[in-house]
């Protein structure tokens, strides 16, 4: 915390409380379904583990298809200096997708460590006032196929759906912007991410516009011994995506736009932080027989160190 920033923070008599909330190398406030444009300490390390469970059940095809994955997502993210950080992500998934063929019940499932994800987060803008900061942050990255994406079972190659990778190289990229104050953080997102061709199918490009609003409801007001903060989030998330393709031709039971309103709640220490959001569907402006979404459930935990 520069010179500047102590003098006023301590002159309005809460040095610790403004240096627990927006001081790099503390955990803050932050979205649950996306990232957050506040920088990693440098040589800092912050671990997010998240567990992930995606209910999708509304069937307009009349196969009674009913997809769940649960997800366990790790992803670790490291200071490189004042303005860059370097981030990597790893799910393990299990997949499960239950339907009628033929007058006849099938249940088709993969499980294992799905695609890594690098990338890295630059600090383009930053204007720190006293008890609020504002930061602009692009960033740029990979998602690798490191997931099996060939698995069968008894009745044949699994589907997309439910095969753990895409057996693509996808590189991704977006900008993320962050107003915290000690009250409240918004932080919005704009992302794309370009999927490309393996094996002969290609998953449509997809689009993300997020945004994030975590407000602090206890304590109501702000001390020195303070020893955590409980935020009430509220997150938006508008997810875009073009139809997939299989041999260069476009399946007209795939993509559209889906819209979640996502509430979730935070308790933050100075080094941790627990959390847990739904993500509720509240427009599926789908493709086709696309299949809906029911809801999205993530609950988890960062560490920094």
């Amino acid at each position: 915390m520069n010179a500047r920033r102590e003098g006023l923070v301590a002159g309005h008599g809460f040095l610790h409380v403004m240096a627990f909330l927006l001081m790099s190398s503390t955990i803050s406030a932050a979205p649950i379904t996306f990232n957050t444009a506040l920088a990693v300490g440098k040589g800092e390390y912050v671990l997010r583990e998240q567990f992930v469970v995606v209910q999708s059940g509304h069937d307009p095809a009349g196969l009674n298809r009913d997809r769940r994955e649960t997800a366990v997502v790790t992803a670790l993210g490291y200071g490189l200096s004042g303005k860059w950080a370097l981030f990597a992500a790893f799910p393990y998934r299990n997949i499960d997708l239950d339907l009628d063929r033929e007058e006849q019940a099938i249940s088709r499932q993969a499980s294992g460590l799905g695609d890594l994800s690098l990338f890295a987060r630059y600090t383009a803008y930053q204007h720190d006032a006293a008890g609020k900061t504002l930061r602009i942050a692009p960033f740029a990255g990979l998602k690798t196929p490191t997931g099996t994406h060939r698995k069968k079972d008894r009745y044949g190659l699994l589907a997309p759906s439910v095969q753990i990778g895409s057996g693509s190289w996808d590189p991704f990229a977006g900008v993320v912007l962050t107003y915290q104050t000690l009250q409240y953080q918004f932080d919005a997102q704009f992302s794309y991410r370009m999927n490309t061709e393996a094996d002969g199918f290609e998953a449509g490009d997809i689009a993300r516009l997020d945004g994030s609003l975590q407000y602090r409801l206890h304590p109501h007001k702000l001390s020195a011994g303070t020893p955590g903060f409980l935020y009430g989030v509220l997150e938006m998330n508008l997810i875009h995506q073009r139809k997939n393709k299989l041999n260069g031709s476009s399946d007209p039971d795939t993509g559209g736009t889906r819209l979640f309103l996502t509430p979730g709640i935070q308790y933050i220490t100075r080094r941790w932080i627990i959390e847990g959001a739904v993500q509720l569907p509240v427009v599926q402006n789908l493709n086709g027989r696309t299949l809906k979404n029911d809801y999205i459930l993530r609950t988890g935990f960062r560490i920094n160190f």
